[in-house]
């Protein structure tokens, strides 16, 4: 795992903890979104890890990275993304989908005429190519299959921005911030702009809450991956009939634990 002085903005900790923060959150937000956006952006609120339940505990929820609602405006959400793998970038389309939905759900109280349903943007920032075409922008919105020219307006929008995509002649200044999403060194920003951003990431870096806050994270991925790694292992010893004192000593061997601890994660995860 990366300290948190070597995280870039591509890093879900990193651009939720900068575009968070109370003191650079606001500012830093509308400078990434006018950037992708070539428009003003108002007043912002900035809702970190915003979580939408599923409607019961069978339903799936999400928690978006950094949800972000112009004050009389449009509501955005950021996803930077390197999940690459071939079933994550098939599932790619559905997942934003899916997102779009959980937020209009969200945004429309009971009784409301969905003529009042605010435009949402959902913006994924990867470091792979998510559609193999080489470009840098691909901006996804419906339309009619029998006659592309008719007028569709949903209020939906997503927009994929692969960081190194050369095709499209995309904007200059939208390069330059994709390049130093992926690479956040003071080296990689190449305009006053960029600078002024750096600068922001670099306090929040050195910021000590910031700081407690990514030990915990590492803390909570550890035990998630530990827990997850136990249940395999005591999985695998049940299949091929392993004694409970053959699966205490592979826990000590695979975990690197004592034989106490070893017995107390055995107890918790047998039925």
């Amino acid at each position: 795992m990366k300290t948190l002085e070597e995280l870039n903005l591509v890093d879900d900790f990193l651009v939720n903890s900068l575009t968070s923060h109370k003191v650079y959150g606001e500012q830093s937000a509308r400078y990434i979104l006018e950037c992708i956006l070539h428009r003003p952006i108002g007043k912002l609120t900035v809702v970190p890890q915003r979580f939408f339940g599923g409607e019961n505990t069978e339903a799936h929820g999400i928690r978006l990275d950094v949800y972000l609602d112009e004050e009389n405006g449009e509501i955005f959400d950021i996803e930077p993304d390197q999940n690459d793998g071939k079933g994550d970038l098939a599932a790619l389309p559905r997942r934003a989908r899916f997102y779009h939905a959980k937020i209009d759900a969200g945004n429309l109280p009971a009784g409301e005429e969905y003529g009042k349903l605010r435009n949402v943007i959902v913006i994924f920032i990867t470091t792979y190519d998510p559609f193999s075409e080489n470009r840098m922008v691909y901006t996804i919105k419906n339309s009619c299959v029998e006659v592309p020219e008719l007028e569709y307006e949903d209020g939906a929008k997503t927009i994929f921005l692969y960081t190194r995509g050369k095709e499209g002649n995309p904007p200059e200044e939208l390069k330059q911030l994709l390049h130093y999403m992926e690479h956040s060194s003071i080296e990689n920003a190449s305009t006053e702009s960029l600078k002024k951003l750096h600068r922001m990431v670099t306090a929040v870096k050195r910021d000590g809450e910031v700081g407690l806050a990514y030990m915990k994270s590492f803390e909570r991925e550890a035990r998630i991956r530990r827990e997850g790694q136990t249940q395999e292992i005591i999985r695998l010893g049940r299949k091929f009939g392993k004694s409970e004192e053959e699966i205490l000593a592979l826990l000590q061997e695979e975990l690197q634990i004592s034989e106490e601890w070893a017995k107390e994660l055995l107890e918790k995860y047998t039925l």
